[in-house]
């Protein structure tokens, strides 16, 4: 992964945590388990159509 490619990745992740940060609390929970779920994938090596 490049510099920018980092920087750019970071920026999507600060704008989706603004996204979730405006929404009202009782789907905030559900946002931040998507997120956790989507990164937790990212940082297992998995993807949508990888393992399960």
């Amino acid at each position: 992964m490049t510099d920018e490619q980092r920087v750019s990745d970071e920026d999507g992740l600060v704008a989706r945590l603004d996204v979730i940060e405006e929404q009202p609390l009782t789907a905030r929970a559900d946002a931040y388990a998507q997120l956790h779920e989507q990164l937790r994938r990212t940082l297992e090596g998995d993807d949508e159509h990888g393992r399960g």
